[in-house]
């Protein structure tokens, strides 16, 4: 099991890339879309790169011990940049890309002196766990230690404080992202404090090395978990939230697609069912081929049915909106059947004048059973209803 949660982790965040990669493609000069997938590569690399397989491959194919160790560290730097950049772009303003470029040029210092003090010191022994409490008091090494873990608490501290505070200020999912992007920012920052204190403790004698190897990589693990999500909830969640009420709406209008099937048959008015096709998609199909037979149907709405049908629904439910709906719905369905039975009836004298409400609508009045019909409209015998009856 050692590593297993990293390597699903890693894969996990690179498929998210992956998913992005062709908007990438397609928009390459958008510094936002480059950040976000940084964000989504680096903290898959450093899940990656941080696994204990990977620490000795590493080691073993660079034939240097604890080469791993720089390398993780350097990917772990990346990642926090790449997250505060994030959010500087997330909050934008006339000095976005130079505040960017800023906190790049920074953190490639930081990549720069934990290459320098790495070849400066000297590191035996691989430790594949707790090489930050191991080589505490190792000249350059410790100071390699203390540069990536104040680079990562700095980061991390900015990127939760700078989040928060404007969550306060938007609403909507983007408020949510920031939220739990901040959150997970604050459990980053507990990393770097275990490793600190750990390290710390080592200067003092103490081997508090515990700290290091369960406490900091649970910490990380969250945080990365929470920063990810947070970076992704204002992309995939509008999207998921679209693509259900998409849904559902072309559920809703089964009634009344069902109650026009016949007419949208016999005059070839339904376009093709799309195959494969997003909710959204199928609910545009659905709505267009609505829309062609109302249009067919539109000169021979009755009037008078039309009328007597809202008046008597609104004695019986007293709301407009569903009154409406209801009128609607029974004009629809009576000249439905009128064009089924005489396809060459005379149009109504007189148009509808009410503005089509909501299809939705519509079709939940068709769907309650039954809709709301008044005994007026029973037509006397021998008697013809022009366009509707």
């Amino acid at each position: 099991m050692s590593g297993l949660i990293n390597y699903v982790s890693c894969t996990v965040l690179w498929l998210a890339v992956l998913l992005k990669a062709p908007d990438l493609l397609r928009h390459r000069a958008d510094p936002y879309l480059r950040t976000i997938c940084a964000v989504l590569g680096l903290a898959g690399l450093c899940f990656f790169l941080g696994a204990p397989p990977s620490v000795g491959a590493i080691n073993d194919l660079g034939g240097v011990p604890n080469l791993a160790a720089p390398l993780t560290y350097a990917a772990i730097t990346a990642y926090c940049a790449a997250s505060q950049v994030l959010v500087v772009y997330w909050r934008g303003g006339t000095r976005v890309h130079r505040t960017a470029r800023r906190w790049i040029l920074a953190y490639a210092c930081v990549l720069v002196g934990i290459a320098v003090m790495f070849t400066l010191g000297e590191a035996p022994v691989e430790r594949r766990t707790d090489l930050d409490t191991y080589y505490a008091t190792t000249p350059f090494i410790a100071e390699m230690i203390v540069l990536y873990l104040v680079a990562h608490l700095t980061a991390a501290g900015v990127t939760t404080f700078s989040a928060l505070r404007w969550a306060r200020h938007v609403d909507g999912w983007l408020r949510v992202g920031l939220a739990v992007l901040g959150i997970g920012s604050l459990f980053n920052c507990g990393y770097s404090v275990s490793k600190l204190v750990a390290v710390a403790a080592r200067w003092s004698g103490y081997d508090w090395s515990a700290l290091g190897t369960t406490v900091a990589p649970a910490a990380a693990g969250l945080g990365a978990l929470l920063t990810v999500t947070g970076v992704l909830l204002p992309l995939v969640a509008p999207r998921v939230a679209a693509c259900y009420r998409a849904r559902r709406t072309y559920a809703r209008l089964a009634p009344l697609e069902r109650a026009l099937d016949d007419l949208l048959t016999r005059h070839c008015l339904r376009l093709p069912r799309p195959r494969p096709a997003s909710p959204v998609t199928l609910l545009i199909w659905r709505q267009t081929s609505i829309h062609n037979a109302l249009n067919h149907l539109d000169a021979y709405l009755d009037r008078s049915l039309y009328d007597r049908t809202l008046q008597a629904a609104l004695d019986t439910t007293g709301d407009p909106a569903r009154a409406r709906a209801a009128a609607w719905a029974t004009a629809i369905t009576t000249a439905a059947r009128a064009d089924a039975h005489h396809p060459a009836a005379t149009p109504a004298a007189d148009r509808l004048p009410d503005q089509l409400p909501d299809l939705a609508l519509i079709a939940d009045a068709l769907a309650a059973a039954p809709p709301v019909t008044p005994a007026a409209l029973r037509v006397p015998s021998g008697t013809t209803t022009t366009g509707g009856a």
